[in-house]
């Protein structure tokens, strides 16, 4: 009864009185968040002093974040609390039955409370441990400034999931990750800052295709091919993940009040979507993220690792991290620890992905019980079997686990394979912006083929 008091206080974004909320309008708020998402991305912390994490793009990338920005904190904080209650659900620890109406309140709420939770902790975390060190007398504003960004993101990810296309989450990954691409293919500013356009020929220029097209003009083919070969593992990883993503089951169904009608139920073959790979990245993020922070405040190495220009170069941050294999081996600088590291940096994805893969399955509905609730409730049945709810769920079992553990162990793997190739940027993220915006592809071809623009509706198909 107190907790329910508690998630009584906490604002929340309201739900939409329509069942359905129109395409124009899930437009309209996602184009909003989205514009307030990359304003806050490029508004720098006031009274920042240094910013140890600036190093880290990738795990910047993976957070949905830009460190040393007002939300520097990404959606850490989501991705955490929803790990650890994942957790405790699967575990059986908290009891909650997320399979009822109630129970789902409760899940989100006690998850909301988690959030605030970790958005606090992370800010005064950051800031104490110097990994976002403060100007003399200015700890106190920068951790108030983390704190905002921190609720910023938690209520855009909110609007967006009750008002737009998709979750926030997703939103703010991809936003961050089509950034990057962008920025790898085409920057012309140099290391150093200078606009490489001005003087080509003798600037370096940092865009892949701007330094395909420098070493052809400067006569340097081993240049030229490294970046060829960076743009090319990329799109061979795009194509990978369309096609893998394409993959799924259909199960024949029947109208029981329509003689001769039937549809397919698809059960993909990533049943648990992207989202075990997102806690996954997450997941190893934090631990570098935390190992980082020990290394600058107890100022050596610790067991969860060691780090150099940003690299993890000990410690368990190193194994579960991951090295450019195909450059390695072009540059003649590949190692046997290079090998284990990719062997470890494996299993730590394949693993974990089949784990929350079965905890996203069981707490959200989607096991063999709930679909065969959703078939019942949509008047379809199985042909050739009685029109019972334990029957459709008995047969359902035999297609849903195999694809919840199969499906985590093929994203798993073809994460961690993606970004031991090297590519414009980590392969997780690749694997997250095909997932991504597919599902954002398949929910709008779905719920909005009657009301959406005419234009959008050829361009979708």
């Amino acid at each position: 009864m107190a907790l329910k008091e508690i998630l009584a206080f906490i604002p929340e974004v309201k739900k939409p009185i329509e069942k359905k909320v129109g395409f124009n309008l899930k437009l309209k708020w996602t184009l909003i968040v989205l514009g307030a998402f990359f304003i806050l991305y490029n508004i720098p912390l006031y009274g920042l002093s240094a910013n140890a994490f600036q190093r880290f793009e990738f795990l910047a990338l993976i957070l949905g974040t830009d460190f040393g920005s007002i939300i520097s904190l990404g959606i850490g904080p989501i991705v955490t609390a929803s790990i650890i209650l994942q957790l405790l659900t699967g575990a059986g620890i908290l009891g909650i039955d997320t399979k009822t109406e109630e129970g789902r309140k409760l899940f989100q709420g006690i998850q909301k409370i988690g959030v605030l939770f970790f958005i606090i902790f992370e800010a005064f975390v950051f800031v104490l441990m110097r990994g976002l060190e403060a100007n003399a007398g200015y700890e106190g504003m920068v951790i108030f400034q983390l704190i905002l960004g921190g609720l910023a993101i938690m209520y855009m990810d909110e609007v967006t999931t009750k008002w737009g296309f998709g979750s926030g989450i997703s939103l703010f990954i991809l936003a961050g990750v089509a950034l990057q691409l962008f920025v790898g293919l085409f920057q012309f500013v140099g290391t150093a800052g200078e606009n490489c356009l001005i003087n080509f020929g003798e600037t370096a220029c940092s865009g892949k295709i701007l330094i395909v097209i420098q070493s052809i003009i400067n006569g340097a083919p081993k240049e030229a091919m490294l970046a060829l070969i960076i743009i090319v593992i990329t799109a061979v990883i795009f194509l990978a993940v369309v096609w893998a993503q394409s993959l799924k089951v259909e199960i024949p169904l029947s109208y029981d009040r329509l003689r001769g009608y039937g549809v397919k139920w698809p059960l993909q073959f990533f049943y648990a979507s992207n989202l075990p790979v997102i806690l996954v990245a997450a997941l190893a993020a934090n631990v570098q993220l935390f190992a980082s922070l020990l290394e600058n405040w107890l100022g050596k190495a610790t067991i969860l690792g060691g780090f150099s220009n940003g690299q993890p170069i000990s410690g368990f941050s190193f194994w579960i991290g991951s090295s450019d294999l195909v450059n390695a081996a072009i540059t003649k600088s590949l190692t046997a620890a290079h090998l284990l590291q990719g062997v470890f940096h494996l299993l730590f994805y394949i693993v974990f992905s089949v784990i929350f893969s079965i905890f996203w399955v069981k707490t959200t509905g989607m096991d063999a019980a709930g679909q065969a609730k959703n078939i019942i409730n949509s008047g379809l049945q199985i042909p050739g079997f009685r029109k019972d709810e334990r029957i459709l769920e008995s047969v359902l079992n035999r297609y849903i686990m195999p694809l919840t553990v199969m499906g985590g162990i093929a994203i798993g793997a073809l994460a961690s394979i993606a970004n031991l190739l090297g590519a414009l940027t980590s392969g997780t993220a690749i694997l997250l912006a095909v997932t991504i915006s597919y599902q954002f592809y398949q929910n709008i071809a779905k719920e909005h083929a009657v009301d959406m623009h005419p234009a959008m509706k050829k361009m979708i198909g």
